[in-house]
């Protein structure tokens, strides 16, 4: 009888629980972006609020909590309810490279969050001022070469893909640039257009309008092939470099959120993702869309963090 009565408390749980996530959302859903505004995390985050609020019969307001390189943003998502209205939108630097930067980290992806979809690839973009008079990776490598250890490169954090990829180039033609990290993309972009900074690998989403009206010049992406928007930018493999690990952005929950709520989430937002306006919105974003359910992105988080953390050894990034 004991048993039997247990059996019927899950069951009523249970139809509690999907009847609770059949009337989800009635109020504002927020979406933390853990970055400064005008760089990529909230340049999508504020596609995804524009179109995904008429579709969910809820706005959802975009929330910017940022600083060191996503940590601030992180935590607060994962101290949060997780009754379906709070989502964070994360990079792979913070998922994958924060814990190998970091001793302490106040979360963990796998214990704290639940994937609910991987939004795309996100190739960086690597541009100079055009008053360095180079227009090339091999042409910046030999002007910095005669600039030993006094070249600066800028990133948007210690530890992100940004800096990871700019000191793999570093180490591997052993340049000595000095890095110079950022509170995001934006203001490392605005210091290369200031002439303080030589160089920064960034978002396409931030430097495709800068390339278009000739204010930066680029040298070369990190993606395996050219980036539909920037056809005559050749990638690093093709310019003779061996950097092509790709970063990407998603979407995730905080631990408990219930799963009715996730997979509903998780459509919609892959369904925007592969629409033809959605992949269009995304590609000027700066993102190869991809839009994956959640346990494909738990294969990617298991299979995508190694490579990250092999790779911020081998640029020599130390553990801080």
């Amino acid at each position: 009888m004991k048993a039997m009565r247990s059996v019927l408390s899950c069951l009523a749980l249970l139809s509690a629980s999907a009847a609770w996530a059949e009337s989800w959302p009635v109020r504002p859903i927020r979406l933390i972006a853990p970055y400064p505004p005008g760089g990529l995390v909230d340049v999508l985050s504020r596609v995804m609020s524009e179109k995904l609020s008429p579709v969910l019969g809820q706005q959802i307001i975009v929330d910017n909590r940022h600083g060191a390189q996503g940590i601030v943003g992180a935590e607060i998502a994962k101290n949060s309810a997780p009754d379906g209205y709070t989502f964070i939108h994360v990079n792979s630097s913070m998922m994958c490279i924060n814990p190998y930067v970091y001793k302490k980290l106040p979360y963990d992806h796998r214990r704290d969050f639940v994937p609910v979809t991987q939004l795309g690839l996100v190739p960086l973009v690597m541009v100079v001022s055009p008053s360095l008079g180079v227009s090339s990776v091999e042409q910046f490598v030999a002007w910095a070469r005669a600039r030993k250890g006094k070249v600066d490169f800028a990133s948007f954090g210690t530890g992100s893909s940004s800096h990871i990829w700019a000191e793999m180039l570093n180490q591997t033609e052993s340049l000595e640039m000095i890095h110079v990290p950022y509170k995001g993309a934006a203001p490392a972009v605005q210091d290369v257009l200031a002439g303080h900074v030589a160089m920064t690998l960034q978002d396409l989403a931030v430097t495709t309008p800068l390339i278009s009206s000739g204010k930066l010049i680029p040298l070369a992406v990190t993606s395996a092939v050219r980036w539909p928007k920037l056809p005559n930018v050749p990638t690093f493999q093709e310019s003779g470099y061996k950097i092509n690990l790709s970063g990407w952005n998603a979407i995730l929950a905080p631990a408990g959120t219930s799963p009715d709520i996730v997979d509903r989430m998780s459509v919609e937002i892959r369904e925007l993702v592969h629409s033809s306006e959605g992949k269009e919105r995304l590609l000027q974003s700066g993102l190869l869309p991809t839009g994956t359910s959640p346990r494909e992105l738990a294969d990617i988080l298991d299979r995508s963090c190694p490579e990250w953390a092999d790779a911020a050894r081998t640029a020599g990034v130390q553990p801080e």
